[in-house]
């Protein structure tokens, strides 16, 4: 009899590697100039998760101002990235243990592949993933389930064999509309009640708690 393979998908920030930092700093560097409508540090973590474009769209008037905010963003990013990105104490030796037992595993974002890919490597990992899949990966993006969706096809797996862990309710809602296992995780800047309210298959609060739900 043949043995079903099994996935854990996981997001990339907030989840595995310590960046939120970096994302509201390059926020905050992106709209210093800015004479429109800013947002605050409360609304930039709600769109923590979601894409890059999507959430400075919120703000911009037109498309040159998009393209001066990304760019701005992006500036700041480049510059700063590698020594402001670290992983979750315990995330690497945690996906070392799955791929050891021949599970496969995967990054599903909303970060562009190459900058995921940088993260990875800065922070351990290195080519312990068997797939990255970033915003330029898919049409939709989270909480839209295709992420999650184009990585299980890519892996040859099927939903009832999978797991997505992450950080936020938009991580959460991709995995439940793709109807796989979903883990959410605490120590991302999400809180425990933003999470439950995306009802997520279960809730963790330690990195030694979610090794254990993935055994």
């Amino acid at each position: 009899m043949t043995v079903p393979r099994r996935a854990v998908l996981f997001d990339l920030d907030g989840t595995l590697i310590d960046s939120v930092g970096l994302i509201i700093a390059a926020f905050l560097h992106a709209f210093e100039a800015f004479d429109g409508d800013r947002p605050g540090e409360a609304e930039l973590v709600l769109g923590i998760g979601t894409p890059l474009v999507t959430q400075l769209s919120r703000y911009a008037r037109s498309d040159a101002e998009l393209t001066i905010l990304r760019d701005r963003y992006r500036a700041f990013q480049i510059a700063h990235h590698d020594h402001m990105v670290r992983a979750f104490p315990g995330a690497v030796a945690l996906v070392t243990q799955l791929r050891d037992r021949g599970v496969a595993v995967a990054i599903v974002t909303s970060k562009g592949e190459e900058f995921a890919r940088r993260g990875l490597a800065v922070s351990g990992f290195d080519t312990l993933f068997e797939l990255v899949v970033g915003v330029d990966s898919t049409v939709h993006h989270k909480p839209h389930p295709e992420p999650v969706l184009t990585a299980l096809a890519r892996l040859g797996v099927a939903a009832e064999h999978a797991t997505f862990v992450g950080d936020s309710p938009h991580d959460v809602g991709a995995g439940n509309a793709a109807h796989v296992r979903t883990i959410g995780v605490t120590w991302g800047p999400f809180s425990r009640a933003q999470l439950e309210a995306a009802a997520p298959t279960v809730i963790c609060d330690t990195m030694d708690e979610l090794a254990a739900l993935c055994r």
